[in-house]
């Protein structure tokens, strides 16, 4: 029999024909509905009679329903197992995010041009790249519930400009995946990241050179946490456009309307820009408040204004419902200021529903954890509220980037205490593919302890990492020594020839998935060992 509504729910029915013996999967009546009234995510599994039914909330439930339905009732598709009652789950938090620069992302192993770090860079791989790339990393996200990727740099000539945007856009949401372009108000590109498009901030000031930015200082910013400095060279990239002018936000809107109609977008992030602010008389103006004063008084200085993204975000949230009331917007609140906000009054003006992103660097998470009063969150005037992790990645620590390092204690920490705080979600880093062993373990505690933010670490290893490795004991001892050279960033020559020695002979007694990821911390000692440290 043919599994009903498998025209709406494409993903969910291969996987089902994928996992399912096909004469088993013939012989009963499988339902596949989308129920608008359950939380996005969320799935149930139910039997009458012969009839199973998968029923699932907007956007991915479905696909999470069918992933269970193989896992649970397996390629007999045992029945029986749902004699005791429907089987149903639903994610802890609701907005599970990963966040990438369309450069820097590296999921297609096998093509040049691959680049680890950076905010204004060329697009330097083949254009085929930003697809082969971006399919990978929705496969990951929608085979592991993570719910959504915030892309900078959605639209460039470079790499398929309208029409690759659109085909990724369309292969996310068969999987259930949201694609979110990453946006700022009057920096970054403007909705057209890269190319001579009418929506491309430095095409239009060209045209309109009255409504740049005014600078009193040179653009840039520097991350408290990261121990060397940062390069903005002078661009394209970096043009902005005072926030000010009605002309820039009239121009703003009709590209967030354009961007909501042109694509199948799940969403918008949305920015201020963040290496600079305007030194117009209307913006200082706007930006004389004690917060902002004191956080100028800073290191990074005025680099971004909350004022200018109270002023201006409503306006372009309006604009994008209109046309697609189910987008996640995210409203990005930058860096290091949950205890102490900025523009406080102007905040209180902003949409409920806008998803209110809290970015932390490392010391300052670290000082969450300990003071944020029990309640606080639920208190702020922005409502919801995610936290969004600029640590475990190129962005946080030393010269060596974190990007390859076990970030997965601090991805289970942030999902765990966010959830306690009152946070509805969390966003990290998602750039580098899961080819290497320590990243993909990191991104499986990102998903899972996201969905279940009371998993413990130890049923996690259990049930998550050891199938990775062929038992727990392997498992805890790749965790262990990767967690000591990722601590250390100079071993003595003799310990990394004891560690060598130990990778090396499980890669040899492992089977080829397990191999894979030993030969990936292999590599990181080896290189290790030709530098010396």
């Amino acid at each position: 029999m043919p599994i009903e509504a498998e025209e709406l729910h494409p993903h969910a029915a291969r996987l089902m024909r994928e996992g399912i013996d096909p004469a088993t999967l013939a012989s009963r009546t499988t339902r596949l509905l989308t129920d608008e009234t359950m939380a996005e995510g969320a799935f149930s599994i139910s039997a009458a009679g012969e009839t199973i039914e998968v029923r699932g909330g907007p956007f991915s439930g479905v696909i999470y329903g069918a992933q269970e339905l193989v896992a649970r009732l397996g390629r007999s598709l045992d029945i029986s197992v749902l004699a005791a009652g429907p089987i149903s789950d639903a994610p802890g938090l609701a907005y599970r995010t990963f966040w990438t620069w369309d450069h820097s992302t590296n999921w297609e192993l096998s093509q040049i041009g691959q680049q680890e770090i950076g905010v204004f860079n060329p697009y330097q791989k083949p254009p085929s790249g930003f697809l082969a790339d971006y399919k990978r990393l929705v496969d990951y996200c929608s085979a592991n519930r993570i719910g959504a990727i915030v892309l900078y740099g959605f639209l460039r000539n470079s790499h398929g400009g309208i029409e690759a945007a659109q085909e990724l856009c369309r292969y996310g949401r068969e999987h259930g995946v949201r694609i979110i372009p990453g946006i700022a108000i009057g920096a970054y590109g403007g909705v057209y990241w890269e190319g001579n498009h009418r929506y491309n901030l430095s095409t239009w000031l060209k045209e309109n050179p009255q409504h740049k930015a005014q600078f009193s200082k040179d653009i840039g910013f520097q991350l408290a946490d990261l121990d060397f400095p940062l390069n903005f060279p002078h661009s394209d990239y970096t043009v902005t456009a005072c926030p000010s002018s009605p002309e820039v936000m009239d121009w703003m809107e009709e590209a967030v309307t354009w961007l909501a109609e042109t694509f199948d977008i799940g969403g918008i992030n949305i920015e201020s820009g963040d290496y600079g602010v305007c030194d117009c008389p209307r913006c200082k103006a706007r930006r004389a408040n004690d917060a902002e004063a004191a956080r100028r008084a800073r290191e990074y200085g005025d680099s971004w204004s909350h004022s200018d993204m109270a002023a201006n975000f409503p306006r372009l949230y309006r604009a994008a419902k209109a046309v697609k009331p189910d987008l996640w917007i995210y409203c990005e609140m930058q860096w290091d200021n949950l205890l102490e906000p900025v523009a406080a009054s102007a905040q209180a003006a902003l949409p409920t529903g806008g998803i209110y992103q809290h970015t932390v660097n490392r010391s300052y998470w670290k000082r969450l954890r300990e003071a944020l009063p029990a309640g606080y969150v639920e208190t702020l005037p922005t409502q919801p509220n995610v936290l969004r992790c600029q640590f475990a990645c190129q962005w946080n620590g030393d010269a060596r980037t974190e990007r390859y390092t076990l970030n997965a204690r601090d991805f289970a920490d942030m999902n765990r205490q966010g959830y306690r705080m009152g946070m509805k979600g969390l966003t990290v880093w998602g750039e580098p593919s899961d080819y290497n062993g320590a990243t993909e373990i990191s991104y499986l505690a990102f998903a899972r302890f996201g969905w279940n933010p009371d998993l413990t670490w130890d049923d996690f290893i259990a049930r998550d990492v050891a199938p990775l490795f062929g038992g727990a004991q392997a498992a805890q001892r790749f965790i262990a020594i990767t967690e000591e050279i990722d601590a250390e960033a100079r071993l003595p020559p003799q310990r990394l020839e004891e560690l060598m020695g130990e990778v090396v002979s499980a890669l040899a007694k492992s089977e080829p998935e397990p191999r894979r990821r030993w030969l990936s911390l292999a590599d990181r000692i080896g290189r290790r060992q030709h530098m010396g440290h």
